[in-house]
C-alpha cells in the first residue's frame, strides 16, 4: 500500500480544500485536498487531508511543508495512518 495520503493540522478556520491543492501542488500532483467541516456548525474542523500522486511527491511534500506557514498558522503534515476503528 502507498503512502500517499497526507493528513495536514492546525489550518486557520478559513482554509478551504482549494487552498491545500495551491500549497500542495508547489511539490507535487495533487489528486485530492479537502478540508473536514464540523457537521454541526458547518465550520472547518482545523484539519484536513491531501493525497499526493507518488509516494515520494508525499514524503517531499512532508519535509518541505511541515512547519510551514499558511494563512498565519504552522502547519503540521504528516503521512495519514489507517482511521482506527471505533468502539
Amino acid at each position: 500500500m502507498q503512502n500517499t495520503k497526507l493528513f495536514v493540522g492546525n489550518l486557520d478556520w478559513s482554509v478551504t480544500g482549494d487552498d491545500l491543492r495551491a500549497v500542495f501542488a508547489a511539490v507535487g500532483t495533487v489528486t485530492d485536498a479537502v478540508v473536514l467541516m464540523d457537521k454541526m456548525t458547518g465550520r472547518s474542523r482545523g484539519f484536513g487531508f491531501v493525497t499526493m500522486s507518488t509516494e515520494d511527491e508525499a514524503k517531499l511534500a512532508v519535509e518541505k511543508l511541515n512547519g510551514s506557514d499558511l494563512k498565519g498558522r504552522k502547519i503540521n503534515v504528516n503521512v495519514a495512518r489507517p482511521m482506527e476503528p471505533r468502539q
